[in-house]
């Protein structure tokens, strides 16, 4: 590798024993790395962050199995350019076709690679950082299978570092690492942030003996956001302080970062869609309008363009920024779903069960079952819940007007089942 090349393509790994992270999909006996070593991987999506190895993860693939590579990007690559990649791929055998930043790809661009993809004459491997339930053609991901990368974990960074640390030794440049918290906390689990910071750190001092403590780590970056985050990541940063913003009810500070992003040409789409998840997981049943105004905002900057949708996307980030807030429908459902880890498949209660045969009625399926609205307030008292968790209260109402008056609602009904 070139000297003069990042450090992060410097200490690019080149096999699945140097690869670090994602023991999920690569440690011992997990699903990918037995497709990998059996020769039998299928087209995939890799989804997740920055910085945590899809590239590379690509790279390695295509090497361990002695296939032909071929690389597009999404940004600068047209329906044109694969057509001529599966021309090319078919004089081979079994090629993988890399296309990074596959969520940018248009319709169009997607539906050129589904015969290739069908027929197997490439082995697409695409790589997102958004989720492909919406970014990627529902034709298109059918064949593909999706692997989720997560961010790097303390002891991935800490890896890392030694890497680099050797590294730098090998240059007869000593690097002293004495406190490590920030250059953890501003990678953000991406390798290569992690890297540029270490990289700037030592290109700075300019001295064959690099001390690294938490205030160096964090003067040096902030006086050099704009080399460090060189490779345009900022926008993750900013998204997530918008976010935040609208979370704490500051419409001042969600404008400023919603400016930045329009600023930086920032997709509209991206926006509105991560309000529209704000909608529900901070806002819910606070104020229920909230969710269908973000759902409106996310239609109608699909159909008006660019710069006039900034105008819808500031009218709905001011509503969510001034709307009173709850997180209860996303913790139930999280809570939800820690039951049914922890419980398992408990049977359904005999009378709610669904009864279309006279088998499943004489053996009491759906027996006793009380019709709701032949009750006085079409409510009546029963358990739906199985016998095992019986009484288990799993929503619980923000406190704010509209779910007082649903917290209220629910004891005027279940009286001291529903005692919150």
């Amino acid at each position: 590798m070139n000297q003069s090349s990042p450090l992060a393509e410097q200490l690019r790994p080149s096999s699945l024993d140097e690869y670090i992270g994602q023991k999920h999909l690569l440690g011992e006996n997990a699903i990918l790395r037995q497709s990998i070593e059996n020769n039998n991987i299928p087209s995939m999506i890799l989804w997740g962050p920055p910085g945590v190895g899809k590239t590379t993860l690509a790279y390695i693939i295509s090497q361990s199995l002695q296939r032909p590579f071929y690389t597009l990007s999404a940004i600068s690559s047209g329906v044109k350019d694969v057509r001529k990649v599966i021309e090319l791929a078919k004089q081979g055998s079994q090629a993988i076709l890399f296309i990074d930043e596959i969520h940018r790809f248009s319709k169009s661009q997607q539906d050129s690679l589904l015969g290739a993809v069908e027929k197997r004459i490439v082995t697409l491997i695409g790589a997102t950082t958004e989720n492909p339930s919406f970014e990627v053609i529902s034709p298109l991901l059918s064949r593909c299978q999706v692997y989720i990368l997560k961010h790097l974990q303390e002891e991935d960074l800490m890896t890392l570092v030694t890497r680099a640390i050797e590294h730098y030794n090998n240059q007869a440049i000593k690097i002293n690492i004495k406190e490590h918290e920030a250059l953890f906390r501003v990678s953000g689990g991406d390798a290569r942030k992690l890297l540029n910071a270490i990289e700037l750190l030592v290109s700075t001092t300019r001295s064959k003996e690099v001390e690294i403590d938490n205030k160096s780590t964090l003067e040096v970056i902030q006086q050099n956001l704009a080399i460090y985050d060189k490779q345009g990541e900022m926008h993750y940063d900013v998204i997530s302080a918008f976010i935040k913003s609208m979370r704490g009810s500051d419409p001042n500070a969600t404008l400023y970062y919603l400016a930045r992003m329009v600023a930086a040409g920032e997709d509209p789409k991206f926006i509105a869609r991560r309000m529209l998840i704000l909608a529900s997981e901070d806002i819910g049943n606070a104020n229920p309008n909230a969710l269908l105004l973000a759902n409106s905002c996310f239609d109608a900057v699909n159909k008006i363009g660019w710069p006039e949708s900034r105008i819808i996307l500031s009218q709905t980030a001011i509503y969510l920024a001034t709307s009173p807030k709850s997180n209860s429908a996303y913790k139930a459902i999280n809570d939800a779903e820690a039951l049914v880890r922890k419980t398992g498949d408990l049977p359904v209660p005999l009378q709610i069960r669904n009864a279309p045969t006279k088998l499943m009625k004489n053996i009491g399926y759906g027996k006793d079952y009380k019709y709701a609205h032949q009750f006085e307030g079409n409510f009546v008292d029963m358990e739906f819940l199985p016998e095992e968790i019986s009484g288990t209260i799993l929503f619980d109402p923000g406190n704010n007007p509209r779910e007082n008056e649903t917290r209220k609602y629910l004891k005027s009904l279940w009286k001291d089942k529903y005692s919150y």
